[in-house]
């Protein structure tokens, strides 16, 4: 029987365009395929490990608006959990600007959180509840909430016996002593070298920031690099793990889906090294689909592509 786990993070509705290239500075673009839906990282990533499988709770904050309703609305059709989902009445649902770039697949995104920036003390002491539920036992937190609540979850999970994971994005300033907290961190390349200082384009460059992150407390350290693979370091011994090779369409939740399928593989005893490869698979389907929340893969098409792989 798999463990339970519950994911602290962002709803933001996404607000989406296409265009022939992302512009330049003061450049304009003719674009098109606009369309608005469910989104954000905390979102996406608890979406992704329901459609695999996994007894998933998400805890995020909504506005009572229409974008509040699309979050509602996606939730009740995919038969997720909607007990850990708090709603004010003073600030608007957060939003997610997301333009993609079709010569490419990739994008630029500007995020507005909204409500997930006001988790007030008291939510927080109920989010730090919440991960006290039997079984559970993985919480998966990215950075799109209010930091504060997100270090006080981490550290209360943590010592608690929780497996804390920490998807480090947007990266934002940590402090030095929250480190030791989390168990498994993820950042993508880009945020690596954001915490580090180490520009990350090899599985070297990749070794030497990983240790970054364990010499500050971090026992599991995943960095996803896109088409060079993920790079995973498990107290201190480090390994590549290829790519699946796919055309990429729009990257934009490449990302969440990794995270959540990831979740959902450990969650169901997984370990590490295979759990890795099947967030991969995950995150490869995803690319050849337009959108982020569309694009996260049910768990049969990733046992297909698994599968397939192998043959």
């Amino acid at each position: 029987m798999g463990r339970k786990a519950l994911v602290f993070g962002s709803f933001v509705a996404d607000i989406m365009a296409r265009a022939p290239h992302l512009p330049a500075p003061k450049e304009t673009v003719m674009g098109h395929g606009f369309k608005i839906g469910p989104g954000g990282k905390g979102f996406n990533q608890a979406m992704a490990a329901h459609k695999a499988g996994a007894d998933v709770k998400l805890v995020t904050k909504l506005g009572t608006d229409h974008f509040a309703e699309i979050a509602e609305n996606t939730m009740k059709q995919l038969g997720m959990d909607r007990s850990g989902v708090f709603v004010t009445e003073e600030c608007d649902t957060g939003c997610a600007l997301i333009l993609v770039g079709e010569d490419s697949g990739q994008n630029e995104i500007v995020v507005v959180p909204g409500a997930c920036l006001t988790f007030s003390e008291p939510e927080v002491e109920t989010v730090k509840r919440l991960t006290d539920e039997k079984g559970c036992d993985y919480v998966l937190m990215q950075l799109e909430t209010n930091s504060g609540a997100v270090y006080d979850v981490a550290e209360h999970a943590a010592l608690n016996g929780k497996r804390v994971i920490l998807n480090p994005a947007p990266a934002a300033a940590v402090p030095e002593h929250v480190w030791k907290w989390i168990d498994i961190v993820t950042p993508n390349e880009v945020e690596a070298e954001y915490y580090t200082g180490i520009p990350v384009c090899s599985g070297e460059s990749a070794e030497e920031a990983a240790q970054w992150f364990h010499r500050r407390g971090v026992r599991h350290v995943i960095i996803t690099m896109g088409d060079r693979g993920a790079y995973l370091s498990v107290n201190g011994a480090g390994q590549m793990v290829p790519p699946f090779c796919v055309t990429a369409v729009d990257t934009t939740g490449a990302g969440d889906a990794f995270n959540g399928e990831l979740l959902a593989a450990l969650s169901e005893g997984k370990d590490l090294t295979q759990a890795v490869v099947f967030a991969s698979a995950a995150a490869a389907l995803s690319v050849g689909r337009i959108g982020t929340a569309p694009s996260m893969p049910e768990r049969e098409e990733i046992l297909s592509l698994l599968k397939n792989v192998r043959k």
